[in-house]
């Protein structure tokens, strides 16, 4: 009988066969970070709720309608963490990284929490990966970043992923765009809520998703359009990196994103199968965020790539394929079982295990004294690729059965060597 509690609604949770997988691609992520020079951090999973407020914007759904908030007991007003960016910015200064070498460069990982409606790819706790780079305008930081994510999917083998690209200017152009956009969306026929978002931030109702109002602001002037030459020279640059690491990418100029921070360039990757929540990652720079938390002025970029909807454009693709998984396949959790036929054997196999574990083969062995038919079952449930099978007899003699489970050949190897042998093998 399964208990009668249950998981939260909206709440993205892994088991295995899955959790492996999830597992599998955050240690690519963490290998292509590394190789990029980026350090770990482990951020806090709640912070005080005016971090949030300064850094993400009043203004974002994110911000008005979606944080976790609460009050702890000392009347403190705390929240789970919506996003990554404000944290680890928040932690870069408490704990003065910015004072070393600049860039500072950190990535981390972990879930996150907003209060949405629950449906396919979209969740009230999810889980990001998270990459900062903060202390350098420089656009060959902005493009490192872009391949760092960019690789990273092309490591996984997928395939559609397609790279949205845009510039949000910066505090000399962007004040004067601000106005032009503001008198183009006062002359619409817009609902209330998105009148007074006009007036705060009127660059987030480009980001609009809804047919009506997408519809309404078809011909709204472009930052694009309005970019003073340091932002063109910036984002013009970032573009002929971009090309120079052979990294396609679609000029998007209506890229706004949900967050309040984001100054010029701006991206997100989109994947195409996965229909109305097609946006897996994206990021961008932030050159104001430091000093808007408080901080000195501190120029960065980084980005958030959604793990759940990696997950999901994994899937999505090797059904399309009419494969049986998706390409990307975790380390197997088991290489090697051990099947013993008695006391004595038991005992010999279990540090057998201890070794080959100590080898590097992924090893594991049946429990509890079974027979065995029900042993042999547990091996093919494991989904390793050999069964070592071992009764006292074979103690006697010096070897094990070593059992190939996909064709079905078993020979006798020497306990002596088994453990180079086994490993030749697997490596075969």
């Amino acid at each position: 009988m399964s208990s009668s509690f249950r998981a939260p609604k909206g709440v993205s949770e892994y088991v295995p066969p899955r959790a492996d997988l999830f597992y599998a691609i955050r240690e690519a992520f963490a290998e292509q970070a590394r190789l990029a020079g980026y350090g770990y951090l482990e951020p806090a999973v709640f912070e005080d709720t005016n971090l949030f407020r300064r850094g993400v914007g009043e203004s974002t759904d994110v911000v008005s309608k979606e944080m976790y908030t609460f009050e702890d007991r000392g009347g403190r007003s705390l929240t789970l963490r919506p996003e990554f960016t404000a944290t680890v910015l928040r932690a870069v200064l408490e704990h003065n990284l910015h004072k070393g070498a600049l860039p500072v460069k950190i990535w981390t990982t972990g879930p996150a929490f907003r209060a949405e409606r629950p449906q396919q790819g979209r969740y009230r706790q999810f889980y990001q990966l998270d990459l900062e780079a903060i202390g350098s305008e420089d656009p060959q930081i902005d493009a490192e970043t872009i391949a760092i994510a960019a690789d990273w999917y092309r490591s996984l083998g997928l395939t559609q992923v397609r790279l949205l690209l845009n510039s949000l200017g910066c505090k000399e152009c962007r004040p004067a765009y601000r106005a032009l956009l503001q008198d183009y969306l006062r002359g619409l026929d817009l609902d209330e809520d998105t009148r007074a978002r006009v007036e705060i931030n009127p660059l987030r109702v480009l980001d609009d998703k809804r047919p009506q109002v997408k519809a309404q602001i078809a011909d709204a002037p472009l930052m694009a359009d309005h970019l003073c030459p340091a932002c063109k020279a910036h984002h013009d640059r970032v573009r002929e990196l971009l090309a120079d690491l052979g990294i396609a990418w679609e000029d998007t100029p209506t890229l706004v994103r949900g967050l309040d921070y984001y100054t010029r360039t701006t991206y997100e990757f989109d994947h195409p199968l996965l229909g109305a929540q097609s946006g897996i990652g994206g990021g961008g720079r932030y050159d104001g965020l430091s000093e808007d938390i408080g901080g000195p002025p501190l120029p960065g970029i980084g980005f958030g790539l959604g793990l759940d909807r990696t997950i999901l454009a994994l899937e999505a693709e090797a059904e399309a394929a009419e494969g049986e998984g998706p390409a990307f396949a975790p380390k197997p959790r088991c290489e090697v079982f051990g099947v013993a036929l008695g006391d004595a054997a038991e005992r010999r196999l279990f540090s057998l295990v201890a070794e080959l574990r100590r080898a590097g083969i992924a090893a594991d062995m049946s429990f509890g004294g079974k027979k065995l038919k029900g042993a042999m079952k547990d091996a093919d449930r494991s989904g390793a690729r050999y069964a070592v099978i071992l009764g006292e007899r074979d103690i006697t003699g010096g070897v094990a059965q070593v059992k190939d489970l996909a064709e079905g050949e078993q020979t006798a190897v020497p306990l002596t060597g088994i453990t180079t042998t086994l490993k030749e093998r697997l490596q075969k």
